[in-house]
């Protein structure tokens, strides 16, 4: 018999009290702007009370890194679907969308750009981290993993502009979704001087880049292009027929946002053919300077032995030879050695061997 474990939420010690470690930020937002920001410490099961029996209000969540104590009670509150729960205690999750009723459940990966003074094969370029969003009609949660992407500023940013959030709870999914196309772009422009970089020290004269170093530049950009890429088919869904239901203005936004999104993708994806190309470009060169190489040893090679070999004829010891008994005998050996390894040395020379 097939048994199939599914995951259940731990028995909340406390209804409506999430662990208050993992809550960063909540705030009630009636029509616009923020009347109740109780923090750590919020009656989540009141604020939404207060939430649902108001037009125009919900609840804006933020949590960091929760425990699953802390999201069963925050499911039981909200009413989230056991299967996204779920999916957040797994760490690692795809880029995706998903409709839970009249709750949507999206993941994204943010991206940060590491500062460095020059790339090595060890350097980290762009670091990366899961930002889990419940949107429903009165709420939407914020799960963040890591430290990729605070939303601190952006909450701050927000309440001081009342118009951005009159639009309900996907206004603030818009304005997450905006500023992580933002940041894609500006790790897409600081990882293009990267990429000039190692343009120009491949192709340069003197310590050129190595292969290693091109290789840490390409896994590098490999992370970042899987947060980027898998980005599209959510906010095409957004903004096509999938949330037909959303309000105009909204999809509207999210139509722009997939625009930055298609010009960020582009650049990514050249810069995977550019990294691609001077990979090539560098092995070419190691093999041309290896068989350089391989021609300096065979030409120093080729000098040697013919004064090697001149020697040893005359070092077989027979009685009867050319020369041994003529007094110039030995410098002329010798110099006739000096000059046909001269000769020797010039021809390949000339032939650019040496």
């Amino acid at each position: 018999m097939d048994v199939r474990r599914t995951w259940q939420p731990p028995r909340p010690a406390g209804r409506g009290r999430a662990d208050h470690t993992a809550i960063v930020g909540c705030d009630l937002i009636v029509d616009g702007a923020a009347v109740e920001s109780p923090g750590p410490a919020a009656d989540l099961a009141g604020l939404h009370e207060r939430a649902r029996a108001q037009d125009g209000a919900f609840v804006w969540l933020g949590l960091h890194e929760p425990t699953a104590a802390a999201l069963a009670r925050v499911a039981e509150v909200f009413g989230l679907h056991p299967l996204a729960i779920e999916d957040i205690l797994h760490r690692e999750q795809r880029v995706k969308i998903e409709r839970y009723e009249d709750v949507a459940f999206l993941v994204v990966r943010a991206a940060q750009y590491v500062e460095h003074e020059r790339l090595t094969s060890t350097s980290e370029i762009v670091s990366t981290g899961f930002v889990r969003i419940f949107v429903g009609p009165d709420f939407v949660i914020t799960v963040r993993q890591g430290t990729v992407m605070e939303l601190g500023s952006l909450r701050a940013d927000l309440s001081s502009d009342p118009e951005a959030l009159v639009n309900g709870p996907w206004a603030v999914v818009h304005a997450i979704l905006d500023r992580l196309v933002d940041g894609y772009v500006d790790i897409a422009a600081a990882m293009q001087t990267d990429l000039d970089g190692i343009e120009a020290a491949v192709f340069a004269a003197e310590a050129p880049v190595t292969v290693e170093q091109i290789y840490q530049l390409k896994r590098q950009l490999m992370k970042f292009k899987a947060a980027v890429l898998p980005l599209h088919r959510p906010l095409a869904a957004l903004a096509g027929k999938q949330f037909a239901d959303l309000p105009k203005e909204i999809r509207r936004y999210f139509r722009d946002a997939a625009d930055h999104h298609a010009a960020a993708v582009e650049q990514v994806v050249a810069f995977d053919d550019v990294l691609n190309t001077l990979l090539q470009a560098r092995l070419t060169q190691l093999t041309v300077e290896q068989n350089d190489d391989l021609r300096k040893i065979a030409s120093w090679a080729a000098i040697a032995a013919l004064p090697t070999a001149i020697a040893g004829i005359y070092g077989m010891n027979f009685t009867h030879m050319p020369e041994l008994e003529w007094r110039y005998g030995y410098p002329a050996i010798m110099l006739f050695m000096l000059v046909s390894a001269a000769v020797l040395y010039w021809t390949l020379r000339r032939a650019g061997w040496l």
